[in-house]
């Protein structure tokens, strides 16, 4: 074989990468299979979620008890264990950077690990990187940005501040051993994966009854959430506290992936795609606080962002006589839109 007319150096460096891949699950399937300790974590991680295929690239992120036995610089250490923190209780922020209920782990459970729950380590290796949303290239900093003034209702830290600098520590080490700049790569149980359309047409009384019978438990019957001496245990769906209608997850097709993929909490993959497609037509239904991107009339800015972005939500559109959006609300915040969401042009 050609390999081993290499000088050993290399041979032996080629064998160690391919090594420590499989050891790591950091390696597509194509090279090699995920050995039974990888799929065991994987299947305790995302239980019930569809195993790996051929040609994902599989990743699971280290822990912090892994970081805490690593050779990493404790400076280092310290700026990623603030990034889980902020991550983990964002709500810290309330006032400042949080307008709503939400925390970074509302959307991204298990602290940004879980594939099929918007893992976040792969916007460390697919940014800087086009996007439609905002028509121009992101990188980490401003991803995280958009996370802040959408889904958190809020204003964002910084860039370049000490915040800013620990999310995004935290997320390039949660993707430590994947190959850098991988824009366009499958990466396996990435963002919430599309599901099938649903078989039938997403229904508003079969998602309220889907709702109130497995849901409401945790988000109540108005999806107001549920707070515990002061302290957020479940997130409001709906309403002032809860994301506004520029969020990823306002769009029905994204919130039906999470919604299968990780709902009932503890309980994922136990609801049908249809199912899931009722619940998260009847959710994005609510009202909730407007998109920042609003030019003052609903229908217009419905257009204006509607190939890139509301065609898939609900915004704008009359749902049981009611026409959603059609208000100045922007929840607990006294803005609009953040400064921080500037568009960007190299023309």
């Amino acid at each position: 074989m050609t390999i081993f007319r290499l000088p050993a150096t290399k041979v032996r460096h080629y064998l160690l990468a391919t090594l420590t891949g499989i050891l790591t699950g950091v390696i597509p399937l194509a090279q090699a299979e995920l050995s039974e300790e990888s799929r065991r974590i994987l299947a305790n991680m995302a239980p019930g979620a569809p195993a790996p295929v051929e040609g994902d690239f599989v990743h699971i992120p280290p822990t912090l008890d892994e970081l805490q036995a690593s050779a990493l610089h404790p400076e280092l250490k310290k700026v990623i264990l603030r990034g889980h923190d902020i991550f983990t209780n964002t709500q810290q922020y309330r006032g400042q950077y949080v307008y709503n209920e939400l925390n970074c782990d509302s959307c991204h459970l298990g602290a940004g690990r879980l594939p099929f729950s918007g893992p976040v380590w792969p916007a460390a290796v697919t940014l800087p990187d086009y996007r439609p949303k905002n028509d121009h290239v992101n990188n980490l900093e401003e991803r995280i940005a958009g996370c802040f003034s959408y889904s958190m209702n809020g204003q964002p830290p910084a860039y370049g501040s000490d915040e800013m600098l620990a999310l995004s520590s935290y997320i390039q080490w949660l993707a430590k051993g994947v190959p850098m700049y991988q824009p366009g790569a499958s990466m396996y149980g990435r963002g919430y994966p599309r599901l099938a359309d649903a078989a039938e047409q997403p229904d508003y009384h079969r998602g309220e009854n889907i709702y109130q019978d497995r849901c409401s438990v945790c988000h109540g019957d108005d999806g107001a959430g549920l707070n515990t001496r002061g302290k957020v245990v479940f997130p409001a769906l709906w309403g002032d506290e809860s994301y506004n209608w520029g969020a990823g997850i306002s769009r029905v097709f994204t919130l039906a992936s999470f919604i299968r993929h990780n709902m009932p909490l503890g309980q994922p993959n136990t609801l049908s795609e249809q199912e899931a497609w009722d619940v998260a037509y009847y959710v994005n239904a609510q009202e909730r606080p407007q998109d920042p991107r609003y030019t003052g009339d609903v229908k217009e800015t419905r257009e204006r962002y509607g190939e890139t972005f509301h065609k898939h939500s609900l915004y704008g559109l009359e749902v049981g006589g009611r026409l959603l959006g059609d208000h100045d609300n922007v929840g607990n915040k006294d803005f609009l839109k953040p400064e921080a969401l500037r568009s960007r042009s190299f023309d």
